[in-house]
């Protein structure tokens, strides 16, 4: 484990405790480690997802009964 690090008290899921649990033996890994690698994850998901957000900001808006419109002329609907 890192030499910084914060404790925190997280309240689990019985289920989702168990499975990291199992988890954390199987791989030899602390439950730490694999929560702060999921955290992680979804943090640099996040910011991929905010960078495709401001990439498109200049795109033109358009209301739902023209995306409706353009998805029946599309035939996904």
């Amino acid at each position: 484990m890192a030499a910084l690090t914060k404790r925190s008290t997280v309240y689990l899921d019985p289920i989702l405790h168990k499975a990291l649990r199992l988890k954390a033996l199987e791989t030899s890994r602390s439950m730490s480690e694999i929560i702060n690698e999921a955290i992680r994850e979804s943090i640099a998901e996040d910011a991929e997802d905010l960078a495709v957000f401001d990439k498109r900001a200049n795109e033109p808006l358009i209301n739902y009964e023209e995306m409706v419109k353009r998805l029946k002329k599309d035939g996904r609907i």
